[in-house]
């Protein structure tokens, strides 16, 4: 097992679970309210270790039958957050909206 591969796969998975979804909205909420915080946050750690370690062993393995599969869902993921970006920048450009100041009411 080569660590530093490891390692740069766990940064990147918890690069992925630090931004706000629907998940971390929930936690939040539920300290906002303080109900059950330790039981909250426990149960969603161990399902999100549970499923990265699944996901990079299960990726392993299938990469050591499927070779070929390492490259197509690099450049294929890749080719996504192009196209996803540009995507993104085509809707921020066509619209008109914008907020500001005056626009606010109080």
């Amino acid at each position: 097992m080569n660590f530093s591969i490891y390692g740069t796969g766990l940064m990147m998975g918890l690069s992925l679970i630090v931004a706000i979804g629907a998940q971390n909205a929930f936690i939040l909420r539920q300290g906002l309210r303080n109900e059950h915080i330790f039981a909250v946050c426990l149960a969603c750690a161990v399902s999100d270790a549970a499923l990265i370690v699944l996901g990079v062993t299960s990726l392993h393995q299938i990469a050591r039958f499927m070779p070929w599969l390492d490259p197509v869902m690099r450049y294929g993921g890749a080719m996504f957050l192009v196209w996803y970006g540009a995507r993104s920048l085509y809707s921020a450009l066509r619209s008109s909206a914008a907020l500001t100041a005056a626009e606010a009411k109080p």
